[in-house]
Order: structure tokens, then C-alpha cells, then sequence
């Protein structure tokens, strides 16, 4: 597959892709690549880099190069996949967009992932993940009761609405190919992939007729049941006992048994949660770890990364995994039959296989240094 994304959404897609044995073909500009290269590291190795490119290969062409474009063109005439970050109407512009390639390769899947899509009166706006969140409603919920809008500690709109819709887009089109033998266009929004996250919000809405408010449902913070815990250690714990078995474990793990029939009780849910709270103070962190260890009340320490590495829970192989440089790495999220993804390759150099690469594709020497000369790709 092709790969001309760039920073963080496309490239955790691929990055996916590549982890499950798909060969993933990143190409990059000829002056500098994925500016993720660089990102708070001039050396062109940065640790965003290599946690999100692993197992690929790079070329660098010159896309604003007749050459170089149709040397792209030549390649994407035998790949299966093309994914492309840009703002819509870039690739076609260079000749390169799905109607251009689909003439020359009837079967190829060609994703596009954007922040609003390719339709719509915002297709040409500018974006990034904080915006999305905020234009569907999302951001908005995402606080504590009479509280602001908390920023989100990850990029829910870039990887959640762009990488892994973009996947399952490109999932779905490959079944649909095989029946049908042709490829297809998936067009990924990142803002219109946030809707599935917004269905148990929508949910309630259509039920009760009111609006949502952040820290006023029953997952956002509104009883005491589902919320976060300051500990007399200053650390947290999370109690998700949803269900009244949890729940009853709960109360009945911490001696307040006449708790168990308040779990739902609207008019006294502020006043439980503040005596909720001010049990979890009176023990540090690691002692509630100690008293939950074996009880099943869906209560969890919340872990900083550090800890989260050493937890039991990462020691399943392929969690986390050792980079390059002894850096870790998020490891893989899907098992088949047991098994993880794979590292097969570490992260490439900027065009590191750009030769390699267009030999396998049918270019000869002289073609490749006609390339060369003519700076259709980098030397």
C-alpha cells in the first residue's frame, strides 16, 4: 500500500496496517519527509516518528514534479491500498486523486482522511483534533458538573474519528471487493467519526427531551457509583460499579451496607458522592489497591504511564514494546488466535528505500538516475 500521510491520524492507520503484515510504502516529500521527523528533535528521529511508522518503508518523491508524479502513478497502478492525509482536492489537483487512479488500477482502495471530509461547506477549513471535538458536541460533555470544558489528554478526533475509521473503512472495502472486484473511495472525516461517541449522549436526549450537561449523567459523574476518587495520598482511584452487584460489592467491601439503596437516588446523589469521597481520603491509593485485589466492584487505581507500564496488565506480550533507542512504544491492540502484530521493521530513513523500492516496481538504473537528475526524487 501507498502511504502519503503525514504527523499522527493516517500515519497510525498504516502504522496499523503494517503491524498485521500489510507492506506499507510511506512516501514522503524529497526536502525534509513527515514533519513528524521532526517533531521537538532536529535529527529527524523523533520519538512521534518512530511511534507511529514503524514497519514501513519510505520513498521521497517530488510530487510537484511531472517525473515524480508519474513515477507515483506507476507504482499505485499495482498497490491495493493509498492513503492520503491532505486537504481535499490536493491529490486531485497533482493528478493523483482517486478518479486519476482508479482509470489505470480498477481495484484500488484509496482512503482519504480530512478533518470534515471531502463534502460539505467545511471541507476546505482548517482543523485539528481540540476543533472537532468541540463542533460535535463532544467537547462539551467533557467536564465536571458546572465546570469548563476540560481539554482531552489524547487526540480522540485524530486516532478514534481519523486512524481507526479510516480502518475499518478500509476493511470494509476490501470485503467489498472481494465480492464485487472493484476498489472504492472511502472519504474519512475526523469530526464525522466522533458520532459513534456521541450515541449514549444522543441516547439519553431522545429519551428524556433534555439536553446533556457535562457531569450530570450517568457516566459523566452524576452519582456516585461512576466517578473518580482523590485518595489521602493525593493519587486516585476510579469506582465504575454501574450495576447494582458492583455497587452492593462495593458498599458492602467498604462497611456502609445502607448505601446500597441510595446507588440512583436523584435527590440525595451530591450528598453521597461527597461521602463517597471523603472515604477514599481516609486510605492511601495502594492500600484501597489492596482491599479491591480480589473483590470484582469495578474499582481501579487510576495509573500514571509509568505505572501503567509495570502493571500486570502490560505484561501480556506485544503491550508495550522497546523501541530503537530502548524507548518504549504502544505495542498492538488486536490479537488473532493469540497472536499480536509484529516489529519487523524500525522506523525508515527519509527515503531510505526509495531505490529499492522502484526497481521492484519496474524501473531500471537508467530510469532511476534520469529520476535523479531531473530531482523527481531525492538523491
Amino acid at each position: 500500500m501507498l502511504d502519503f500521510t503525514r504527523l499522527l491520524p493516517g500515519p497510525v492507520c498504516t502504522m496499523l496496517l503494517a503491524d498485521y503484515g500489510a507492506e506499507v510504502i510511506k512516501v514522503e516529500d524529497v526536502r525534509g519527509g513527515d514533519p513528524a521527523r521532526y517533531a521537538g528533535n532536529s535529527s529527524g528521529k523523533s520519538a512521534l516518528f518512530y511511534q507511529v511508522n514503524r514497519n514501513k518503508k519510505s520513498i521521497a518523491v517530488n510530487l510537484k514534479n511531472d517525473s515524480g508524479r508519474e513515477a507515483v502513478k506507476k507504482i499505485a497502478a499495482r498497490v491495493d491500498i493509498l492513503v492520503e492525509g491532505f486537504r481535499p482536492g490536493v491529490m486531485e489537483r497533482l493528478g493523483l486523486g482517486y478518479e486519476d487512479l482508479s482509470k489505470i488500477n480498477e481495484q484500488l482502495i484509496y482512503a482519504s482522511i480530512s478533518g470534515y471530509g471531502k463534502e460539505g461547506v467545511y471541507r476546505n477549513r482548517a482543523g485539528h483534533d481540540l476543533n472537532y471535538s468541540a463542533l460535535t458536541g463532544l467537547l462539551d460533555l467533557s467536564a465536571e458538573e458546572d465546570g469548563p470544558p476540560v481539554m482531552p489528554a489524547v487526540q480522540i478526533a485524530d486516532i478514534a474519528g481519523g486512524s481507526l475509521m479510516a480502518l475499518n473503512g478500509i476493511m470494509f472495502a476490501l470485503f467489498k471487493r472481494m465480492r464485487e472486484g472493484k476498489g472504492e473511495h472511502v472519504d474519512v472525516s475526523m469530526a464525522r467519526g466522533l458520532l459513534p461517541f456521541l450515541a449514549y449522549a444522543a441516547s439519553g436526549q431522545a429519551e428524556s427531551g433534555e439536553l446533556p450537561r457535562r457531569g450530570k449523567g450517568l457516566i459523566t459523574g452524576a452519582f456516585a457509583c461512576y466517578n473518580l476518587y482523590e485518595t489521602a495520598d493525593g493519587k486516585y482511584m476510579s469506582l465504575g460499579a454501574l450495576e447494582p452487584v458492583f455497587w452492593q460489592r462495593f458498599c458492602e467491601t467498604v462497611g456502609k451496607p445502607d448505601w446500597i439503596d441510595r446507588q440512583f437516588d436523584q435527590e440525595k446523589r451530591t450528598e453521597l458522592i461527597e461521602q463517597v469521597k471523603q472515604l477514599f481520603k481516609k486510605r492511601s491509593r495502594s492500600e484501597w489497591e489492596e482491599t479491591f485485589a480480589k473483590v470484582d466492584a469495578c474499582c481501579e487505581p487510576v495509573l500514571d504511564l509509568n505505572e501503567a507500564r509495570e502493571h500486570p496488565l502490560a505484561s501480556q506480550e506485544g503491550y508495550f514494546l522497546k523501541g530503537p533507542a530502548g524507548d518504549f512504544m504502544t505495542g498492538f491492540p488486536l490479537l488473532f488466535s493469540g497472536q499480536g502484530g509484529e516489529l519487523r521493521l524500525d522506523p525508515p530513513g527519509h527515503g531510505e528505500h526509495t531505490v529499492n523500492i522502484l526497481n521492484r516496481f519496474g524501473f531500471g538504473k537508467r530510469e532511476i538516475e534520469e529520476l535523479k537528475q531531473k530531482k523527481a526524487i531525492k538523491e
